[in-house]
């Protein structure tokens, strides 16, 4: 079984969390860094894509050197708010093709209903990375992880900046062969099952809602 999860204690990931946390952070400036820790982070999660030894020509000698062996990657934002990772993570990884998973959480049963999924043609080719920013009570995560092994897709990674203990039971329960990677554990859910401390809402401060 794999480690659960994967926390990265990196100082300047941290460093960054804080200050997304802040409520004084306002929404540009709370884009930037959901970006920016996404880009930190894949920098971790990509660690085990494996090398191939090449023969290039520098303006020196021929010399043998590694690259990246030809694997696929897909990013699968669970929306909305996993929309903010994106673009941190193509960054680092720019041929990467994008699905979506489109998801909210019934304010009555604190649920995942799906509205919507658009995925690539070759999904159960790619290694995926699923993100959102929170893991809260771990629905829309399962929930996501179950759509993508529906089409076929075996090699699957969840990333979130926050997570709260009953999100890392649920998914660790639900998707035991799934390697979670997070920026931070958090103390709990509260009564609405936001994450304490968390930092509130994180789709309505990416996107400047209420």
């Amino acid at each position: 079984m794999l480690p659960k999860p994967l926390i990265m204690d990196h100082p300047l990931i941290q460093h960054k969390i804080t200050l997304l946390r802040d409520k004084n952070t306002g929404s540009k400036e709370f884009r930037e860094l959901i970006n920016e820790i996404a880009m930190l982070m894949c920098y971790e999660a990509t660690r085990d894509l494996p090398m191939k030894q090449i023969e290039i020509e520098t303006p020196i000698c021929i010399a043998k050197a590694k690259i990246i062996s030809g694997r696929k990657m897909a990013f699968v934002p669970i929306l909305r708010a996993g929309l903010g990772m994106v673009d941190g993570m193509l960054a680092l990884v720019p041929a990467a093709k994008v699905g979506h998973i489109g998801m909210y959480r019934d304010p009555q049963t604190h649920l995942p209903v799906e509205y919507y999924c658009k995925l690539p043609a070759d999904i159960e080719e790619r290694d995926i990375i699923v993100l959102d920013p929170m893991l809260a009570t771990g629905g829309s995560a399962v929930d996501a992880i179950s759509q993508l092994k529906q089409h076929g897709c075996t090699s699957i990674k969840f990333m979130c900046i926050i997570a709260a203990p009953e999100g890392i039971e649920a998914l660790t329960a639900a998707h035991p062969d799934i390697q979670i990677y997070c920026g931070a554990l958090d103390d709990r859910l509260n009564e609405q099952k936001y994450i304490v401390p968390g930092l509130g809402d994180a789709g309505d401060r990416i996107f400047g809602t209420k």
